[in-house]
C-alpha cells in the first residue's frame, strides 16, 4: 500500500515538473526575439573567430606533441 502511495506521489511530481518546465520554456519562447541580419552576421563572425582560435590551439598543441616525439 505504501509503495503504491509513493510512485503515485512520484507521478505527481513528475508531472508537476513536466509542467513547470513547460511553463518556463513558454515565458523564454515569450521573451525572445528573432535576430537582425546585423546581430546575425555578427553571431556568425564570432563564432567563427572562436572555432578558428581553438582549431589553431588544438593544431599548436598537435604539432608541438609530434614534434617532442
Amino acid at each position: 500500500m505504501e509503495q503504491q502511495e509513493s510512485m503515485q506521489l512520484e507521478k505527481r511530481t513528475i508531472s508537476s515538473r513536466f509542467k513547470s518546465f513547460i511553463l518556463q520554456c513558454k515565458r523564454v519562447f515569450q521573451l525572445t526575439k528573432k535576430p537582425t541580419k546585423e546581430e546575425l552576421k555578427i553571431i556568425v563572425k564570432v563564432t567563427a573567430i572562436g572555432i578558428a582560435i581553438i582549431g589553431g590551439i588544438g593544431f599548436l598543441i598537435h604539432l608541438s606533441w609530434e614534434l617532442l616525439k
